[in-house]
C-alpha cells in the first residue's frame, strides 16, 4: 500500500564506496584558489594529538575545487571533536552553518534496514521469506526466488532501474521528473537478472527501494510515517526528514554545487542545491544534520534501534564475492565494512548532487564519525579527497 508521504518530513580506490545515486538562480565558479572565512574548528575533548591535526588539515582551506565545505563531528569513548569549515554559498561566501540540513543519499538505507529488522523481530517481516510472497503484483516470477535479506545485503540479483540520462547535465535537465518506486521495479525487474539469488553481491539501490515497498505492504502504511514513528520520533531526531515530491531541502543549509558546462559553453559550478530526490527513496532521499545522525549512530551501535539478535544482521557480512571486481562481499543490511587503522569499521557513505555524507563507527562504539562535505562531484567515480582524508584521520589508512 502506498500512502502518501508525510511532509515531516592507491588508498582513494580501498576507500571509495557505492553511492547511492536544487530551481537554482544562475551558476557560481570558484575562483583559482579562493578562500573564506569559517567557523573555526574546535576540539571538545579531543583524541590523540596527531589525530586532531589531521582532522583539522582534513578540512582546512575550503572551499576549493572539490569542496565548498564540511560539517565534522568525532565521537566516542577516544574523544570528542567538531569541525566546521567552507561556506554557506559562493555568493555571500558567509561562513558555513554547523547545524545545516544537507541530503544524506544512501545513508537512507541505514534506516530502512532498521525499520525492516525491527519488523523482522515484530514477526511480520520474515528475511528469509521471498519479496514475490510481500509484492505477488509487483515482482514477477523471473525474480521469485528473492528474499528479503537478499535486498537487504545486495546479493539479489537485480539489476538496475532504466533512468532517463546519460550525463550530469542530462540529468539537471530532467532533475524535477517524479519517479514512483513501483515504476522503478518495473524497469528493473522487466530485464535479465545479473546473477542467480545469494551467489554474488552488488551493490544497487533496487533493493532498497523494494524493501521500502514490503515494509509498506505489510504495515499497511507509508514507508516515511514507519521510519518517522520507529526511529525519528523515539531517538528525537527532529531535523530528519524527507523530502517527498518537494525538491527543497526544508529549512537551513549549506548550499551544494556540482561542476559541469553551463549555459555558455564553460564548465564551472552551479548551484544544484534544489534537485528532486524521488529516485532515491527509501534508498537515498534522507535530509539529516551532523547531530542527528551522531546520535542515531551510537543509538544503532549500543542496540537502541534494533534489539537482539537481529542487529547482527548488520553486522554480518555474506559469504559471497562482489560480482565486479571479485573481492569479498563489504555490504551487510544496512552497513559496509572497510578495516581501517587496524580494526573493523561499520558504516554508510551517501552522495547526492551538492552533498557527500558518511557515518561510521568501531563496531564498540569507541570511534564515530559523523560528516557532510558539499563536494562539487558528488557522484563521481573516486572518492571525494576531503571525505577522504576525514575518513583516514579519523580511523587511519587501510
Amino acid at each position: 500500500m502506498r500512502g502518501t508521504p508525510p511532509q515531516m518530513t592507491t588508498t582513494r580506490a580501498v576507500l571509495a564506496t557505492a553511492l547511492a545515486l536544487g530551481v537554482v538562480a544562475g551558476a557560481a565558479v570558484l575562483p583559482a584558489g579562493a578562500t573564506a572565512s569559517a567557523v573555526p574548528v574546535r576540539s571538545v575533548s579531543a583524541p590523540e594529538r596527531s589525530s586532531t591535526t589531521a582532522l583539522e588539515d582534513a578540512i582546512a582551506g575550503l572551499p576549493t575545487a572539490d569542496a565548498t565545505a564540511a560539517l565534522v563531528r568525532v565521537g566516542g569513548t577516544e574523544g570528542v571533536w567538531r569541525g566546521v569549515s567552507g561556506v554557506h554559498d559562493l555568493r555571500t561566501r558567509r561562513p558555513a552553518d554547523p547545524a545545516a540540513r544537507f541530503r544524506a543519499g544512501s545513508v537512507t538505507k541505514v534506516f530502512t534496514a532498521a525499520v525492516a529488522l525491527q519488523l523482522a523481530a515484530e514477526g511480520r517481516i520474515d528475511l528469509d521469506r521471498t519479496a514475490r510472497s510481500y509484492l505477488p503484483d509487483l515482482i514477477p516470477a523471473s525474480y521469485g526466488r528473492v528474499t528479503v535479506r537478499q535486498l537487504l545485503n545486495h546479493t539479489h540479483g537485480i539489476p538496475a532501474a532504466d533512468l532517463p540520462g546519460d550525463t550530469v547535465e542530462e540529468w539537471y535537465a530532467d532533475r524535477f521528473r517524479i519517479h514512483r518506486p513501483e515504476d522503478m521495479v518495473r524497469s528493473a525487474t522487466a530485464k535479465k537478472r545479473e546473477f542467480r539469488p545469494g551467489t554474488a553481491q552488488h551493490y544497487l539501490n533496487i533493493g532498497y527501494t523494494i524493501a521500502g515497498l514490503v515494509i509498506e505492504r505489510v504495515t499497511g502504511d507509508s514507508y516515511e510515517h514507519q521510519v518517522a514513528r520507529r526511529v525519528l520520533r523515539p531517538l528525537g531526531l527532529r531535523d530528519t526528514s524527507f523530502p517527498g515530491t518537494d525538491p527543497r531541502i526544508a529549512g537551513p543549509h549549506n548550499h551544494g554545487y556540482q561542476r559541469m558546462r553551463l549555459d555558455d559553453g564553460t564548465t564551472g559550478l552551479r548551484d544544484v542545491s534544489v534537485w528532486g530526490a524521488t529516485d532515491g527513496w527509501a534508498a537515498g532521499d534522507l535530509i539529516s544534520t551532523t547531530a542527528d545522525l551522531e546520535r542515531f549512530t551510537r543509538a544503532l551501535f549500543a542496540g537502541r534501534v534494533v534489539r537482539g539478535p537481529l542487529l547482527e544482521e548488520m553486522f554480518t557480512l555474506p559469504k559471497v564475492k562482489d560480482a565486479t571486481s571479485g573481492a569479498p562481499a563489504a555490504y551487510s543490511a544496512g552497513l559496509s565494512m572497510k578495516r581501517l587503522g587496524g580494526r573493523e569499521v561499520w558504516g554508510k557513505t551517501g552522495g547526492r548532487w551538492g552533498y557527500n555524507t558518511a557515518v561510521a563507527a568501531t563496531r564498540d562504539g569507541s570511534r564515530t564519525l559523523v560528516y557532510s562535505v558539499n563536494s562539487t562531484d558528488a557522484k563521481g567515480q573516486d572518492m571525494n579527497g576531503v571525505a577522504m582524508n576525514l575518513m583516514i584521520a579519523a580511523f587511519g589508512k587501510p
